[in-house]
């Protein structure tokens, strides 16, 4: 199955939200190479959380890579690849936020970037699965701890 979220979207615990949850709508991502979503409406208790707007954007996006690179051949005495290519794949949210009073909003992201080698999409698919499922769930597992310190930044 290809990257589509399924709506709503039930938040991480994070301190100071109670039971998140965002109901995303499909958007227009800004790359033919891209899906993104909106957030169209919250769940739970978010008290000051505002939901996608033009000034405030609040959306999820995922890119693949423009040109999926293959593996090259390897060299025909030693049997070695060299300069194995890598497939780059990014996890963008976007969330807009006013830096203080009378302030415009700012947009805040946070960027996933997932480098595969080529080739280990079919050689090893299971050591990819591995590697996402360990990342996403320690981003779930920790996701308070993560906001705590991007707000105090005390590690």
């Amino acid at each position: 199955m290809s990257f589509a979220p399924s709506t709503p979207i039930t938040g991480a615990t994070v301190a100071g939200l109670t039971s998140p949850t965002y109901t995303i709508a499909a958007d227009v991502a800004p790359s033919i190479n891209g899906k993104q979503y909106a957030v169209t409406a919250l769940g739970g208790t978010q008290t000051g959380v505002d939901v996608n707007t033009v000034s405030k954007p609040f959306s999820i996006s995922f890119f693949r890579p423009s040109v999926l690179r293959t593996l090259p051949q390897a060299n025909p005495v030693t049997g070695i690849i060299k300069n194995v290519p890598m497939n780059t794949y990014k996890l963008i949210t976007r969330k807009g936020a006013q830096p203080s009073s009378n302030q415009t909003p700012m947009v805040a992201r946070i960027t996933t970037i997932v480098e595969v080698p080529a080739g280990t999409d079919t050689y090893e698919p299971e050591e990819i699965r591995a590697m996402i499922s360990a990342h996403f769930g320690t981003g779930y597992a920790q996701a308070s701890g993560i906001a705590d310190t991007v707000i105090t930044g005390v590690l």
